[in-house]
């Protein structure tokens, strides 16, 4: 059985205690396929050791050498996006292109950080005062920490480790340890590109790791994503030790279909939205609104494309939807549809008990769809991280506004509609961080940052884009006067003013 190492310092790691671990399994077949480490304080305090270490050197690095290394090391993830992808599919279930997706958008903050040679520009003021001139620019903060969920695991550590780096920052990733691979991949990846030993270390384990890091004195920031619980204890503790975090949590997302929309195109991007990655993702589409007389026909819609999901091993040819990550959220995803027709919804496609041939054992659930779901549902009240997507009915677009404000979530939101006026009366009047357009998924581009409301975002930090480069430096502001001999300024003991 293979033992999934740490990495720190530049190399495996086989950690503090190796008799440490937590099995790995393939979704697909419900075997265990591999152990890997769980850290403990010691382990963090190792890995923080090494980044520390290399912190000096490489803060103090130039500019176009740290850009070089995000340049090679984009290239390798160009290179090794196949490879990359089926380690990423092989741990969590998703589907390789699915996988391959998540690295391309990762990969986009890779070339944000590349650039970063025109974002950390500083300004400069001539002449404020009589021989005096003004600037700033920004410095990094040292030893920072990532810890990341199992949904995208190239991904949303991609969101983090570029621009920390980037800026001169050394970092600690401690991802989920359902799938680990990916991590120590990169790794690896960054090692070939050029990077120096110990800026990027990856220490794997559970709440004892996550634990050591928020607690670590050693440690300046810490950037999270995961369930909105966790989020808040995360900012709670990491606050509370002195450190700068980023804390983004769980979400309730909704699509709203107007009845001016076109049914086809609405219901196929929702049903990608909802089912893409197995309903595992921050950003998917679990709430399908159906304003006045588009309902009818849009659920009609819904079914059919519901049924024509192709479910399977994600590395299986033509797979839409691959299973979920481990055997207890399938029971759960199950259990909440059983629940919600116990409630009163309509369950108009059951994924229930899907039996794959030839991995009856994996932790397959088929897509789900509820009809006539409401706000009292636990189907509607809960995320439920899963192909599940539950259809509420209201009168008018300005009741959609409503419900999806009262929601405690504001991630992400969609609208579906031919109306201009529509649709900028959505963007302005809802209370959610990423709307997306006639766009199911609005993740946005990495030169913007993305986080969201209320609940979604503990905090005021989104990540990457203009708010990852605050994330992760820290302004000076230098005053400076070069007074001629001949001309000596006097010294006063009044505050000093401009004149």
């Amino acid at each position: 059985m293979k033992t999934i190492e740490h990495w720190i310092d530049g190399s495996p790691a086989p950690g503090a205690d190796p008799s440490r671990t937590a099995p790995v399994f393939n979704p697909a077949t419900g075997a265990e396929q591999a152990r890997v480490l769980l850290a403990g304080a010691a382990d963090v305090d190792a890995a923080v050791t090494a980044a520390d270490r290399a912190f000096e050197s490489w803060s103090e690095s130039s500019l176009t050498r740290r850009t070089q290394v995000m340049f090679a090391f984009r290239q390798l993830l160009v290179e090794h996006e196949e490879e990359l992808g089926r380690i990423i599919s092989a741990e969590h279930g998703k589907t390789v292109d699915d996988a391959r997706g998540e690295i391309v958008r990762g990969r986009e903050v890779v070339e944000f950080a590349c650039g970063l040679g025109d974002v950390l520009k500083g300004s400069f003021s001539d002449q404020v005062s009589r021989g005096v001139d003004v600037h700033d620019f920004r410095r990094p903060l040292g030893v920072v920490a990532g810890i990341t969920p199992f949904n995208f695991p190239a991904m949303v550590p991609l969101w983090m480790h570029p621009i920390a780096i980037a800026t001169g920052n050394t970092f600690v990733l401690k991802p989920s340890e359902r799938d680990p691979s990916a991590a120590n991949f990169v790794a690896e990846l960054y090692q070939k590109a050029g990077l120096p030993d110990g800026v990027f270390n990856v220490v794997h384990g559970g709440k004892d790791a996550v634990d050591a890091i928020l607690t670590h004195p050693g440690i300046q920031a810490v950037s999270f994503v995961g369930s909105t619980p966790v989020a808040k204890y995360v900012h709670e503790q990491a606050t509370a030790h002195g450190k700068r975090v980023q804390a983004l949590g769980g979400a309730k997302n909704h699509a709203v279909v107007l009845p001016d929309a076109d049914l086809e195109f609405a219901a196929g991007h929702i049903t990608a939205g909802a089912y893409g990655s197995a309903g595992e993702r921050c950003m998917a589409l679990s709430v399908a609104v159906a304003v006045g007389p588009a309902a009818d026909g849009l659920v009609d819609v819904l079914r059919r494309k519901a049924r024509e999901v192709k479910v399977g091993p994600g590395d299986a040819p033509g797979t839409d939807m691959g299973p979920l990550v481990t055997k207890a959220a399938q029971e759960r995803v199950e259990n909440a549809v059983g629940t919600a027709a116990a409630q009163g919804a309509a369950v108009v496609v059951d994924g229930r008990g899907l039996k794959i041939d030839g991995h009856e054992n994996g932790f397959f659930t088929g897509p789900s769809l509820l009809d006539h779901v409401t706000t009292e549902m636990d189907a509607y009240k809960e995320e439920l991280f899963g192909p599940v997507l539950a259809v509420v009915r209201v009168d008018t677009l300005d009741d959609a506004i409503a419900l999806i404000n009262a929601n405690p979530y504001g991630n992400g939101t969609a609208l579906f509609t031919a109306s201009g006026e529509a649709a900028r009366r959505f963007q302005r009047d809802v209370k959610v961080g990423m709307i997306g357009i006639n766009v199911p998924v609005p993740v946005p581009m990495s030169y913007y940052s993305f986080g969201g409301w209320k609940d979604s975002l503990i905090g005021d930090s989104p990540v990457h884009g203009p708010d990852g480069i605050r994330f992760y430096t820290r302004p000076k502001v230098v005053t400076s006067r070069w007074p001629q001999t001949e001309q000596q300024v006097a010294a006063g003991f009044t505050f000093p003013t401009s004149h």
